[in-house]
């Protein structure tokens, strides 16, 4: 397929999510690359950090993206405020759930789907009929890797993030022959605080280690900073890229669902350490030749 290019460097730009994390750093890079920005979150103190790192003209709202009527209302709010066209929405509002599907609370579940999938929708149909009334614009809807490849004790989590890339699919394909595209984000390990928000059940749930030392695995095995996440996909919109792919972990996770779709995991898991070493060794290397 063809790859359109795009520009929306200068123009309008949406973001949810982004009192913290990718959210933050892509309004933070577009707002340096001369978009106006509008920012949202149901986090209002980081918000408002996020505010204050940014400049030229900016919109923030405190939203709860669950809630279709007031991303609407936003919608109509930054339709009357933008200075320039919107160049692409990023609905990028997510969170996560820790526990097995056994030992799994149907409340837990219920919460992560209306943010990490029904946010996706309600901010998608909430802003699709301007960029389609301009014949321009993207719509770019973050899922993740393991959206890709599903993993133990993400269930929930994995579940939401294959119905945003499913989602975002069928909208592309809808949307040929305008001038409006959808995308999909996928990003691997991120650092960012979602682990730190996450629910977990705790206990006889299967999981084997509490809050602070699933939290303590991400961080070791996190790969990328949300600055270089914000860069990838800001390069990646531009490029007319269809799936951003965010991570060398992301790179591989895609490879090994691709190659074997069944039992993934247990190939990860199988090599898992081999991969861990190979990649510790050339972290190395990059830092001593950074250094030098």
């Amino acid at each position: 397929m063809s790859k359109s290019k795009r520009t929306i460097s200068g123009r309008t730009v949406v973001i949810t999510g982004a009192a913290s994390g990718i959210g933050r750093a892509l309004a933070q890079r577009l707002s340096a690359h001369g978009c106006a920005v509008a920012i949202a979150d149901v986090d209002e103190n980081g918000l408002k950090e996020t505010d204050a790192s940014l400049n030229g003209n900016t919109l923030v709202r405190v939203l709860d993206v669950r809630d279709a009527e007031a991303q609407r209302d936003f919608a109509a709010e930054v339709r009357e405020w933008a200075p320039t066209p919107i160049g692409a929405v990023f609905n990028n509002a997510g969170v996560a759930v820790a526990a097995t599907v056994l030992h799994g609370a149907p409340e837990d579940d219920t919460w992560l789907w209306d943010i990490n999938f029904h946010g996706v929708v309600n901010g998608t149909r909430a802003f699709l009929p301007i960029l389609v009334e301009q014949d321009e614009g993207v719509i770019v809807n973050t899922s993740s890797v393991y959206g890709l490849l599903a993993v133990p004790v993400q269930s929930a989590y994995s579940a939401s993030k294959f119905a945003v890339r499913g989602f975002t699919d069928s909208l592309r394909h809808e949307l040929r022959g305008t001038g409006v595209a959808a995308i999909t984000v996928h990003p691997g390990g991120i650092r960012t605080n979602i682990v730190h928000n996450a629910r977990f059940r705790e206990g006889s749930d299967g999981i084997g280690m509490d809050r602070e030392q699933m939290a303590q695995n991400f961080a070791a095995v996190a790969m990328t900073e949300p600055a270089k996440a914000a860069e990838k996909i800001h390069r990646g919109v531009e490029k007319g890229k269809a799936r951003i792919l965010i991570g060398p972990d992301a790179y591989l996770l895609d490879t090994v669902a691709r190659v074997a779709p069944a039992n993934g995991f247990e190939w990860i898991s199988k090599f898992g350490n081999v991969l861990g070493k190979a990649s510790g060794k050339l972290s190395q290397v990059r830092n001593r030749a950074h250094a030098d």
